[in-house]
């Protein structure tokens, strides 16, 4: 059997659990939407800030130290991410014309206040400069000496590109390239490759699959717990319906639920002692009634007159045919036979096997695929079984019995050929003591109980009993019994 994918799950624990997953998988884009932007600001501030600060710093020094000690200064404020030197032209031909161009020469202006040539161009273009060799730096010093310095791996180390940052943000590159006049007429270059963060999702991720893990294993567990009782309150609510004795259940869980299950100890009490009393009732009053029918049918014998005395005879015999059937069905109500599990194929197959012992003609056609097992009381149904077949075989020649699976159910249909009930009478043949002999046959068909016993354990079971007329003539029972899904009943 196919398991169909639900996409919403349908027990209280597993749509508290969806619920809860939903809210904090929107809680979490909504909050990264609305701080991912405040945080991206604050980090290119901090590096605009700190690129100010270093170029204000460096200007106020070169210009106030000798120039012997200006390769010292340029090479201890620059590193792999921002570097200057000094050149007698600008880096920049002119400045940028975008807004954070503008602004950073403007706080670069702000800060050194003397009227200087300031130019900025930030762009997102590979830098243009790559970073200098000590020899550029070192303005002054021999050459021999600064290229014998210049190691390849010092150069290899500051040429390549800043890495990628893993982890909680990616980033995107940026160039900055500025330039700055100074009092001698020379110009102070600097260049910088820096990254801007771009979020992404995995500390989403992260966070969505720890709250995840907590809310199955906390509220999961908590939930299923509380649960538990209503889940035996199912359980013995389908026991009942199927008429078996059912012990008062425990009252625990929450008080919402403790109420509950209280309602129904007090209302399956109050059932069962109703049923087993109208149930003695019936079969004292049917004990009873064989005493005076009896003393009538002796009278009856004394009667002189041969026609009225058959005919009380008859008469009284068909009261005592009544009496004996209610006697019977209350004798089999307050047995209380216990429930089993019970293989329908082969229960159904042995009643029709003791009909074709005895020369009926019923026919049973076994189901394909896997057994039907259904929880039943097999001598009740097998009574129920027998008032219909007995009805099918007596009216309508023969019965054909056919055993289905449905959508948790057992289908039991028992079918015969021949002529049918009027559509209009279909349900008044399971009132008690309703005969339709003038429809069906002349013969007298019994006293008008079998169909009434028949659904009413039927429906001790869970179970419905319907009476159709078939489209290719005759008449259909069919009866649907709760199939048994416990494991391994199938």
């Amino acid at each position: 059997m196919t398991t169909r994918l639900r996409p919403w799950p349908r027990s209280l624990a597993g749509q508290l659990v969806a619920l809860l997953l939903i809210a904090v998988v929107l809680a979490q884009i909504i909050t990264l939407w609305l701080f991912a932007g405040e945080r991206r600001v604050a980090l290119v501030e901090l590096a605009r800030n700190t690129i100010v600060s270093r170029t204000v710093s460096l200007v106020r020094l070169v210009e106030a130290a000798p120039e012997s000690q200006h390769p010292d200064m340029l090479r201890a404020i620059s590193s792999r991410f921002l570097w200057y030197w000094i050149d007698d032209t600008p880096a920049l031909a002119e400045a940028g014309s975008g807004k954070t161009d503008k602004r950073i020469a403007a706080m670069l202006g702000e800060e050194l206040n003397a009227g200087k040539t300031i130019r900025v161009d930030v762009s997102r273009r590979a830098v243009s400069h790559a970073p200098p060799s000590r020899r550029r730096i070192d303005v002054g010093d021999s050459e021999g000496e600064d290229e014998a310095d210049d190691q390849p791996e010092d150069r290899q180390a500051r040429d390549r590109p800043a890495p990628h940052h893993h982890g909680s943000w990616r980033a995107a590159p940026v160039s900055l390239t500025l330039s700055v006049q100074l009092s001698d007429g020379r110009w102070l270059n600097g260049a910088s490759r820096f990254r801007v963060p771009r979020n992404t999702l995995l500390p989403v991720f992260v966070t969505v699959a720890l709250m995840a893990t907590a809310i199955v294993l906390v509220i999961g567990l908590t939930v299923r717990r509380l649960t538990r009782p209503l889940r035996d309150l199912a359980a013995a609510a389908g026991r009942l319906g199927r008429g078996e004795d059912v012990e008062p259940l425990p009252e625990s869980g929450p008080s919402e639920v403790r109420g509950t299950i209280q309602a129904f100890n007090v209302m399956q009490d109050r059932l069962t002692r109703f049923v087993r009393d109208r149930t003695r009732m019936l079969g004292a009053i049917s004990h009873d009634l064989r005493t005076p029918i009896t003393s009538l049918r002796i009278r009856a014998e004394f009667i002189d007159d041969d026609e009225n005395r058959e005919k009380m005879i008859e008469t009284l015999d068909e009261m005592q045919r009544m009496v004996e059937a209610a006697l019977a069905f209350a004798r089999d109500e307050a047995s209380r036979e216990v429930g089993a599990p019970t293989d329908l194929g082969g229960f159904i197959d042995a009643i029709a096997e003791d009909y074709r012992d005895i020369g009926r003609p019923v026919a049973f056609d076994p189901p394909e695929g896997g057994r039907i097992v259904v929880s039943c009381r097999p001598f009740s149904l097998k009574r129920a079984m027998r008032n219909l077949i007995d009805n099918a075989v007596r009216y309508g020649g023969d019965a054909t019995l056919q055993l289905s699976a449905e959508t948790g159910q057992a289908v039991i249909t028992v079918r015969d050929h021949g002529p049918g009930i009027p559509e209009e009478r279909l349900k008044d043949v399971f009132e008690p003591f309703v005969r339709l002999e003038e429809s069906r046959s002349e013969e007298t068909g019994g006293i008008g109980l079998g169909l009434s016993i028949a659904r009413s354990i039927v429906h001790a079971h869970g179970g419905t009993l319907t009476l159709a007329n078939h489209p290719d003539g005759g008449l259909e029972a069919r009866i649907a019994l709760p199939m048994d899904d416990r494991p391994g009943r199938r």
